[in-house]
C-alpha cells in the first residue's frame, strides 16, 4: 500500500496538483538541472522535479538520499526572500530532509560544484567502513 508520508510527506492533493502543474514551465536554469540528473545521470540516483514536500513543493527531490535541491535565481538575493527561504530550509530539515541550493549561475556554470556537493551528502548518510589496522 502506498504511503502518502514517505514521499510527500502528507502533502495535500492541492500541492500535489499544483506541483504537477509546475513542470511544464521550468525555469532555464531548472531544465538544465534536469537534464543533468533525469534517468539516475547524476551519480545513479532517480530525482523527481518540482515534488511535493509537505506544504512545499521542491524544485528536485531525491527519496533515496533525502535530499531536496533548489535552483535560486536573483530573487532569492533579495533579504525578504533570503529570510523566507531559511526558514522554508529549517521546516524542511525538522521532516528529516538536507537541502542543498545552487545559482542559475551555478547550473550553467560551474556544474562541478553540484557533483561535489552531492557527493557530501552522501558521505554524510552513508556510514564508513570501519578501517582495520595494520
Amino acid at each position: 500500500m502506498y504511503n502518502n508520508f514517505k514521499q510527500h510527506f502528507n502533502s495535500t492533493n492541492r500541492t500535489k496538483q499544483f506541483a504537477k502543474s509546475l513542470r511544464r514551465p521550468l525555469t532555464p536554469a531548472e531544465n538544465r538541472f534536469w537534464f543533468y540528473v533525469k534517468g539516475k545521470k547524476l551519480l545513479g540516483l532517480k530525482f523527481r522535479r518540482q515534488h511535493p514536500v509537505g506544504n512545499f513543493i521542491a524544485d528536485f527531490y531525491c527519496h533515496e538520499l533525502k535530499l531536496v535541491v533548489e535552483i535560486d535565481g536573483n530573487v532569492h538575493l533579495l533579504n525578504a526572500q533570503k529570510i523566507r527561504d531559511i526558514e522554508r530550509d529549517l521546516k524542511l530539515k525538522e521532516l528529516g530532509l538536507s537541502v542543498l541550493r545552487f545559482s542559475n549561475e551555478d547550473v550553467f556554470f560551474n556544474a562541478q560544484v553540484i557533483d561535489e556537493e552531492v557527493k557530501k551528502i552522501i558521505d554524510k548518510k552513508q556510514p564508513h567502513p570501519p578501517r582495520l589496522r595494520a
